[in-house]
């Protein structure tokens, strides 16, 4: 028994330091992307800050010439930064599943979160801001599991 539980803590260990998912993850999770987000992933950067006292989501057209890709970014994060803001997380929990680290306590916690929508110059950003550190410690689980999923 004393083994297992050694074997359980150096499997955690060495996931901790994990940056980014598998290949495959990421293939499924681009797969996935692709049927939520209207705009074209190849075309685009997406970033997720910490700060804080929560983060700022960025989604950009690789060209800013790209006038499609820049409005389909600034549809798509308008509505969706009005969805978080009612606890609504569907489309995260359709792209990276239902067991999301942090999504629980955000979807719980909506109405204490500030969530604004700005617009960017190739595309905009989605700004989460709470006072409560066990919000911002969810707000940095969920970046952090996007960033893992997305890759760098």
């Amino acid at each position: 028994m004393r083994g297992f539980f050694l074997t359980i803590l150096i499997l955690v260990a060495a996931c901790a330091g994990k940056r980014e998912a598998s290949p495959e993850r990421r293939a499924e999770v681009a797969r996935r992307g692709a049927e939520v987000m209207p705009f074209d992933l190849a075309k685009t950067h997406h970033v997720f800050e910490d700060t804080g006292d929560g983060g700022v989501q960025t989604v950009t057209a690789n060209e800013v010439t790209d006038t499609l890709q820049v409005r389909l970014i600034r549809e798509h994060l308008q509505l969706e930064s009005s969805r978080f803001a009612h606890g609504e997380f569907d489309d995260p929990m359709a792209i990276h599943g239902m067991t999301m680290p942090g999504l629980a306590e955000l979807k719980a916690g909506a109405s204490r979160i500030a969530i604004a929508y700005s617009e960017l110059p190739a595309g905009a950003a989605i700004r989460y801001k709470a006072s409560e550190p066990s919000l911002i410690a969810a707000l940095h689980r969920w970046f952090a599991a996007q960033r893992m999923d997305h890759g760098s």
